[in-house]
């Protein structure tokens, strides 16, 4: 018989590295795919932050990839992928996540890779009523229909819970060897990773995409509302991941670094925004978010706060650099840093 041919979704936790190695199991040829969207969690302020050195920084996706010994396509979706978070069909969930809609997204993504390249069937790790949106009952049918997949989209965690699909039909996977997961414990998966001999592997952290997060999209809805419209480019998305926001006027937002690897990061930003770093004491690079050029008294300002936040905060006096977008040359100002009790909290966002 022909080798049958499964695209796997990966993104990097368990339960897709599970669903690949149950199906790679059945002797079917697997490939990974995994999109990039611009706001997974991993693999980019991994790689900025500090972190316990007993565990190496990885991309996850492609780390699952090495352990289950196959090969993993990467496809960037950042334009594509606008659509879904901008204009959610079904909606976001508790947060800006639209994960319905994004689930819908992806294995459509999948079909027409699978349709392009002769594979068969596509992997999911889907668990029944894992997520409170995309993974219930009711939405599984919704992501194979809209997806266009239909009924070449495999679950193996949980395919004995649903109708059999065409590869289990077809004989090019035996459902007996599949599984019945369902709702949220992990003991299952974790259970089934030791009989495969996976000892390492993604712990499970709310998932893997920083729309779930609350204050990240608590920052994304504010850069919406003072844009005055809901648009965004890669670099706004990075950019929202790293450091503090603090906005103190209506008309920018301060970005300020938390740590040196968050400074090195912002310091690719250095011509595109106006700045401002400590340079009497230590302190973090800080960005200026503005659509115009800030006036002296704005300036000013955001140098005391700079100096708040820099190792001269006690200091009765602290140096700021001040480097405009629209200046030859840096220019530096002498600040008092702003008391603590000056910052209130609803500057933060």
């Amino acid at each position: 018989m022909t080798q049958r041919k499964a695209v796997a979704l990966i993104s990097g936790g368990l339960d897709s590295m599970l669903a690949a190695r149950a199906v790679l199991a059945q002797g079917v040829h697997v490939e990974g795919i995994n999109f990039f969207t611009g706001f997974c969690v991993e693999g980019h302020t991994h790689a900025i932050r500090k972190q316990s050195r007993a565990r190496p920084k990885h991309n996850n996706a492609l780390w699952v990839a090495e352990q289950l010994g196959i090969r993993l396509h990467i496809v960037d979706v950042v334009e594509a992928y606008k659509d879904v978070v901008l204009n959610p069909r079904h909606g976001y969930g508790a947060n800006l996540n639209p994960c319905l809609d994004c689930k819908v997204f992806m294995v459509g993504k999948a079909r027409e890779w699978m349709e392009d390249n002769g594979f068969d069937f596509i992997i999911t790790g889907e668990v029944i009523g894992q997520r409170p949106k995309s993974q219930l009952k009711k939405t599984l049918p919704i992501v194979a229909r809209e997806s266009g997949a239909d009924d070449r989209l495999l679950r193996p965690l949980c395919a004995r819970n649903l109708a059999p699909t065409l590869p289990e039909r077809e004989g090019w996977v035996d459902r007996a060897q599949l599984f019945d997961f369902s709702g949220r414990s992990r003991k299952p998966q974790m259970a089934l990773a030791e009989r495969f001999g996976l000892e390492d592997y993604a712990q499970p952290a709310g998932g893997c995409c920083f729309l779930t997060d609350e204050s990240y999209s608590r920052k994304l809805a504010d850069l919406w509302l003072h844009r005055g419209e809901k648009r965004y480019e890669l670099d706004d998305i990075m950019l929202l991941k790293i450091g503090r926001h603090l906005r103190p006027r209506a008309h920018f937002k301060l970005i300020v670094a938390r740590e040196e690897g968050e400074s090195r990061f912002l310091e690719g930003y250095r011509k595109q925004f106006t700045h401002l770093r400590v340079r009497s004491h230590g302190g973090p690079l800080t960005l200026v978010d503005s659509e115009a050029e800030l006036d002296a008294e704005d300036l000013l300002l955001a140098a005391r706060i700079v100096a708040r936040f820099s190792q001269g905060r006690d200091a009765k006096c602290v140096e700021v650099e001040v480097a405009c977008r629209c200046d030859a040359e840096p220019r530096r100002v002498s600040v008092a840093p702003l008391p603590p009790d000056e910052v209130p909290q609803g500057w933060y966002v």
